[in-house]
């Protein structure tokens, strides 16, 4: 399994929740009644914004001629 270090920023809304985005990837936002429970939603919606991303993105390349590489990064 791939391991990714991200970033979560959290605040406790004023209904008692905790809410929280992925540093790294914005639009993925989720919340929980703990920390353990945000952190888990958070990774459920990493997976699926990962996911439609990728259908978008072999949608969009379909029709062309593309080629595949592998790109490794680390920081």
């Amino acid at each position: 399994m791939k391991r990714m270090d991200l970033t979560i920023l959290v605040e406790k809304g004023e209904n008692g929740f905790y809410v929280g985005q992925i540093q790294e990837y914005p639009p993925v936002m989720s919340q929980g009644e703990t920390l353990d429970e945000l952190k888990e939603n958070l990774k459920d919606a990493l997976t699926l914004f990962l996911e439609v991303q990728k259908e978008q993105v072999e949608k969009d390349y379909s029709k062309r001629k593309i080629v595949k590489r592998r790109l490794i990064f680390s920081q």
